[in-house]
């Protein structure tokens, strides 16, 4: 029982890790890419490209350059995050409506509170949806991260296919799936409060 414990734990930290470091780079990316909107559009295709690359194919590539172990699954989380937190971030703040910028303008804000005191927190709500998607897809790269050393719930599911024990498997299924349920259930809501506010 502590080892499962101990497993899902390392697979929640992963996976959590890799979101936030996406997190930090993406919301300042998207927020770059508002103050030049002519490069936008190449940045967020490069970005886009990254998406298209196989789990396995991008674990592989990443294991070359960090080696065996979960610093390559939290690498391979951080790419595949990049897209949703950066482009919702982009378009968050970009949908914003004109009468409140005008309003904020005409406080006297400058363009640094502008942006902590208007943009950012009217573009939270987005934003959120964009790591509510980067979290759930972290969660099935870390169980097949296994393959390159990564620790997790994944080495249960991995173990059950070589055993073909259906059980083992399930061991490691079922959790992944209830952490993927429980972590859009709880940032749905958040989303929807903070739409609210």
């Amino acid at each position: 029982m502590y080892e499962f414990f101990q497993r899902a734990l390392v697979h929640l930290m992963i996976s959590v890790a890799g979101v936030l470091l996406a997190a930090v780079v993406g919301v300042i990316v998207g927020i770059v890419l508002t103050r030049v909107q002519k490069v936008a559009g190449p940045v967020i295709a490069a970005i886009e490209v990254l998406q298209t690359i196989p789990s396995l194919a991008m674990l592989s590539i990443l294991l070359v350059f960090f080696g065996l172990g979960n610093k390559t699954a939290v690498v391979a989380i951080f790419f595949y995050s990049l897209l949703p937190i950066v482009r919702n971030t982009y378009t968050g703040i970009l949908a914003l409506e004109p009468s409140l910028l005008e309003a904020g303008r005409g406080m006297g804000m400058s363009s640094l509170q502008m942006l902590f005191w208007v943009e950012l927190p009217n573009a939270i709500p987005v934003i959120v949806s964009g790591l509510r998607i980067s979290l759930i897809t972290a969660y099935g790269i870390v169980t097949i991260a296994v393959l390159v050393g990564g620790g997790g719930l994944g080495r249960y599911v991995y173990r059950g296919i070589q055993m073909r024990s259906m059980g083992m498997m399930l061991t490691g299924a079922i959790p992944i799936c209830l952490m993927a349920w429980s972590t859009d259930l709880l940032l749905n809501r958040l989303e929807r409060k903070l739409l609210r506010r």
